[in-house]
C-alpha cells in the first residue's frame, strides 16, 4: 500500500505542475505552493518536541490554547491565513506541511504527531507512526454531508486509521462513524473550537450601535449591505480573504462613507463603514458589537464559520442558512437567527443574546496528547 500510494502521488504531483506553476501567479498561493510543492524556503524542522499540524485559519486558532501548555512545538500548516496565524505563536516553530511525496524524506522524529480535525494525509500518518512515539487525530469529526463520501472510500481510510493510535471525537455520532471508517481507540472529549479565551489587543470606539459583518465571502456583502439601515447602526466588515479588501471598499461606497482599518487616525470609527482590511482585528470589533451578521452563510460554497467567538461576547448573531460545514459548532449556541438575507432587516429588530452550551476540559486533551 505505501508503494504503491506514493507512485500515484507522485504521477499527481507531475500531472499537475503546469496548474502549480499558474497558480504561483495569484497573491493567495505565493507562500503556500513554493513551499509545499517545490520545499522552497520550507526545511525540515529543527527539534525532537510535540509537533501540530492544522489546515488552514480555524484549526491554527483552535489549536492555540494547547499549544500554549508546551514549551515548544513543532507546527505545520496548509494555507496561508493559517501560517499568518500561526507565526503569532511565540512557541511555535512553523513550516508549510509538503505535499505526500516529500513527507518521508521532510518529517523528523517527533515526540507525539498531532493533527486536526481531517487532515487524514496517508504519507504524514504512516511516517508520523514510524518515527513519533504517539500518533493522535485531534477534533475529529464527520460532518453529515461528507459522511457517505468517507464510506464509499472507506477502505482506503481503513489503511489511514491502521497508523492511528488515538482518536479524540467531537461527538458520540462522530465516533460511531470514525469507527465505521476503521479507527481503533476513540475517545469523545468535544469540540476544542468551544474553547475560547480572547485577546484583545485595541480598544475601539463606535459612535452608533455597530453591526459586525465577520468573514464574509464574495457576493455578501452586496445581500447584506442593503438590508442595514445606516443611520442607525454603522457597519464594520471583515472580509474572510485579504485580496478582496479593496473590492469590498470600493463596492462599499455605494451605500455609505467608508474607511479602511488601516488609514484610521485614532481608535474612534467615525464613518459608516469601516473595511478591517488588516488581520487579526476580528476579536477586537466582536468586543465593541452590539451584532454579528456570521459571514460564509449565505452563500451556498463555504459552509459557514465558526459562531464561537462572537457567543463568547453573548452576542447577537444572525446567520444564512448555509453553514453546512459548522453544524457541530451551531448545535454548541444558543440563540443563533438563521434567515434568509432579505430577512436580516426584521430579525435586526428582534435581537436576543447568544450562549455557549458547553465548554471542554482542557486538561483531559493535553493528557492524552502526553
Amino acid at each position: 500500500m505505501p508503494f504503491i500510494y506514493y507512485l500515484f502521488a507522485l504521477f499527481i504531483y507531475l500531472v499537475s505542475l503546469p496548474f502549480l506553476l499558474f497558480l504561483l501567479l495569484k497573491p493567495k498561493y505565493k507562500k503556500s505552493i513554493p513551499a509545499r510543492f517545490f520545499l522552497y524556503k520550507n526545511p525540515p524542522f529543527s527539534q525532537k518536541t510535540y509537533y501540530f499540524h492544522a489546515c488552514s485559519l480555524g484549526e491554527t486558532k483552535a489549536l492555540k490554547p494547547i499549544i500554549n501548555k508546551f514549551d515548544k512545538v513543532n507546527l505545520s500548516v496548509i494555507t496561508n491565513t493559517g501560517y499568518e496565524e500561526a507565526k503569532k505563536y511565540k512557541n511555535a516553530e512553523i513550516r508549510f506541511l509538503p505535499y505526500e511525496i516529500f513527507i518521508p524524506f521532510w518529517f523528523r522524529p517527533c515526540k507525539t504527531l498531532v493533527v486536526m480535525e481531517a487532515e487524514l494525509w496517508y504519507m504524514l500518518f504512516f511516517t508520523g507512526k514510524k518515527r513519533c512515539s504517539k500518533t493522535v487525530l485531534l477534533n475529529a469529526r464527520i460532518s453529515d454531508k461528507s459522511y457517505s463520501k468517507y464510506m464509499k472510500f472507506k477502505w482506503f481510510y481503513r489503511q489511514i486509521f491502521k497508523n492511528i493510535d488515538l482518536v479524540l471525537a467531537q461527538s458520540e455520532k462522530d465516533k460511531k462513524r470514525l469507527q465505521e471508517l476503521g479507527a481503533k481507540r476513540v475517545e469523545v472529549v468535544g469540540n476544542i473550537k468551544t474553547y475560547f479565551e480572547p485577546e484583545i489587543t485595541k480598544n475601539y470606539k463606535k459612535t452608533k450601535p455597530l453591526i459586525v459583518l465577520a468573514s464574509t465571502h464574495a457576493g455578501e456583502e452586496e445581500k447584506i449591505l442593503p438590508q442595514i439601515d445606516l443611520k442607525k447602526y454603522q457597519v464594520a466588515i471583515v472580509p474572510r480573504h485579504p485580496e478582496r479588501f479593496d473590492e469590498v471598499a470600493k463596492f462599499s461606497q455605494k451605500y455609505g462613507e467608508v474607511e479602511k482599518l488601516s488609514n484610521l487616525k485614532s481608535n474612534k470609527l467615525t464613518k459608516d463603514i469601516v473595511i478591517v482590511d488588516k488581520m487579526g482585528e476580528l476579536i477586537n470589533f466582536y468586543n465593541i458589537a452590539d451584532v454579528v451578521i456570521l459571514g460564509g452563510s449565505f452563500v451556498d460554497n463555504v459552509g459557514g464559520h465558526n459562531p464561537i467567538e462572537p457567543a463568547y461576547f453573548n452576542l447577537p448573531i444572525i446567520s444564512g442558512k448555509y453553514y453546512f460545514n459548522q453544524h457541530a459548532l451551531y448545535e454548541e449556541v444558543d440563540g443563533i437567527e438563521v434567515c434568509e438575507p432579505d430577512e436580516i432587516s426584521k430579525k435586526l429588530c428582534f435581537l436576543k443574546p447568544t450562549a455557549i452550551k458547553n465548554k471542554i476540559d482542557l486538561k483531559n486533551i493535553i493528557s492524552y496528547i502526553k
